[in-house]
């Protein structure tokens, strides 16, 4: 009962402000009120949903990057996972994490992966009474936090990891570290009340997240334009609870691990073998329960951002073929 009420408070706390209509989704900007650590803080998303939709995918972005992950505007109908998942009839809510995007930005100290899982855990909640099925779906970081959510508080129906897996490759990980800067030390986030303690990536370097993909100067310049911050505490804790430890092992629902073949941060002779889809499932398998009926999908040819692939659609037609499995609409 008070599980009830508690989500119904939410509820009535979520503002909803109308954006657009896309394709036959109907999309808004919504906030959340959630409490971090006694501090009352707001998540920012946008809802897009489909007539007659009944399955929400929440879909939370990882380091450097917002909800606009989700929904890259660059031609939408080959790079936009929003617009592919609204097209198949689910409903989406792309969040900004806490320190990002419209989402409030309390100090950077604060911010750990444990403590955005607790976050999207509550928007989940606000977000249950008006879906019959919700799918937790992740990026990079995104995914750290969407497996710790799940792993903690079980109140998701399948978990979408990408761009994540539990071997790193520490030379591509330390390469794309060497452009990690303070934001405000950043033009880009002049204005923005961000401590010292948040990162981004320095300007003119967003490529390193594309390659061996090609360099399309419309979407890398994308990429740049919306690019966004992180926190120290969120990579450490996501690297030791997301990758490291075999956490994934508490997940009891069904996960679909999604990763492009060049990524340079978990690919390679001395990391990952993501030449197939059949060696990454063997690869991944042994962190995972089986409560998670763990399937796997590599895109090939892009790097570690491949909703930006030119071939994105088939990754778009893997994870609706997997929701329709374990989730349907």
């Amino acid at each position: 009962m008070f599980h009830r009420l508690a989500a119904a408070a939410l509820v009535a706390g979520m503002m909803f402000v109308p954006a657009t209509a896309q394709a036959d989704a109907s999309c808004q900007d919504v906030t959340f009120p959630v409490s971090v650590a006694g501090l009352q803080q707001t998540m920012a998303g946008t809802l897009c949903v489909p007539a007659n939709a009944r399955t929400l995918q929440v879909l939370v972005p990882g380091g450097f990057y917002n909800r606009s992950y989700w929904d890259i505007t660059v031609d939408p109908a080959v790079r936009s996972f929003r617009l592919a998942m609204n097209d198949a009839g689910y409903a989406t809510l792309a969040v900004d994490r806490l320190g990002t995007g419209r989402s409030s930005q309390p100090p950077s100290l604060l911010l750990s992966a444990i403590v955005q899982a607790n976050a999207v855990h509550q928007v989940v909640q606000a977000m249950r009474p008006r879906f019959d099925r919700v799918v937790l779906g992740g990026h990079s970081l995104g995914s750290a936090v969407s497996i710790i959510e799940a792993a903690t508080y079980h109140d998701v129906d399948g978990v979408l990891v990408t761009s994540m897996g539990h071997h790193l490759n520490v030379l591509g990980v330390a390469t794309i570290a060497t452009s990690f800067v303070p934001a405000v030390l950043d033009p880009a986030f002049r204005g923005r009340p961000l401590d010292p303690g948040y990162l981004t990536t320095r300007a003119g370097t967003r490529y390193s997240l594309h390659q061996p993909g090609p360099n399309v100067t419309a979407a890398v310049g994308f990429d740049e334009a919306t690019k966004d911050v992180a926190a120290p505490g969120e990579l450490v804790d996501a690297a030791l609870l997301g990758t490291v430890t075999p956490y994934t092992r508490l997940v009891d629902v069904p996960v679909l691990t999604a990763i492009a073949g060049g990524d340079p941060t978990f690919c390679g002779p001395l990391a990952t073998d993501c030449g197939s889809s059949a060696s990454y499932l063997a690869a991944e398998a042994p962190f995972y329960g089986p409560g998670a009926h763990l399937e796997a999908y590599v895109l090939p040819g892009y790097g570690h951002s491949f909703n930006y692939a030119p071939n994105a659609p088939d990754l778009h037609a893997a994870v609706v073929a997997w929701a329709d499995r374990t989730a349907g609409r």
